[in-house]
């Protein structure tokens, strides 16, 4: 456990550049802070200490803004960034060196038992107020932009974005790690994509009226 704590630390320290110091991290950081509380949580609950573990969550939940359930799994090396709103599932698994913004959700969508949360890959990014539902698989590698809403499996290496969540066609070029998930860049959204087309064909659309109405004018009297 000792080890993962500072695993967390190093991978805060190389996803943002506004940590100067492991001390600033461990001191200020409430993604860290949650992620090591949760890791004892998580060990009473597997022991059977199922009342201590919630309450341990709660105060995590209290001082954090982060609320994580005690049986989530949870990989190395998570880092969450901000942090503030984000809720992870009783049933959610989330695999190594992941990238979760504040008030991200991974959130069922039944209320029967069984797996009801996300599967969340190794090395994803999940933007801002993303909201991934249900027992769905995120890949290896995918990258879910900022409040996006997720209601299918993501592939592996895919960037979704928008509500519901759609790909994008192409990953722009650049770091490792994309911020937010999602480049900020209007034509790579398909919702934009599809405003800006009808847009357009609404421009030529009056153009068309315009010189129609024109030419009417222009015909002599009695030609109808």
């Amino acid at each position: 456990m000792a080890g993962r704590w500072v695993e967390g630390i190093e991978a805060v320290r190389a996803r943002d550049p506004a940590a100067r110091s492991r001390l600033e991290i461990v001191l200020c950081y409430p993604g860290v802070h949650a992620i090591a509380l949760h890791r004892v949580a998580h060990r009473l609950w597997r022991w059977g200490l199922r009342l201590p573990a919630r309450m341990l969550s709660h105060i995590s939940r209290m001082l954090t803004g982060i609320e994580i359930h005690p049986a989530a799994r949870i990989g190395r090396r998570l880092v969450i960034d901000h942090g503030d709103g984000v809720v992870i599932g009783e049933t959610a698994e989330i695999g190594d060196d992941v990238l979760m913004y504040h008030q991200v959700t991974l959130g069922g969508t039944s209320l029967a038992g069984g797996k009801r949360h996300p599967t969340i890959g190794d090395k994803v990014i999940l933007g801002a107020g993303a909201k991934i539902l249900g027992p769905i698989v995120v890949g290896e590698g995918a990258r879910v932009g900022a409040n996006a809403v997720v209601l299918s499996d993501v592939p592996p290496g895919q960037t979704v974005v928008g509500i519901p969540a759609r790909p994008v066609d192409r990953k722009p070029a650049g770091a490792d790690v994309l911020p937010y998930g999602t480049p900020c860049d209007e034509a790579l959204d398909p919702g934009v994509r599809a405003l800006e087309a009808l847009r357009t064909e609404l421009a030529e659309l009056r153009a068309r009226l315009a010189a129609l109405e024109a030419e009417r004018r222009r015909a002599p009297a009695g030609d109808d």
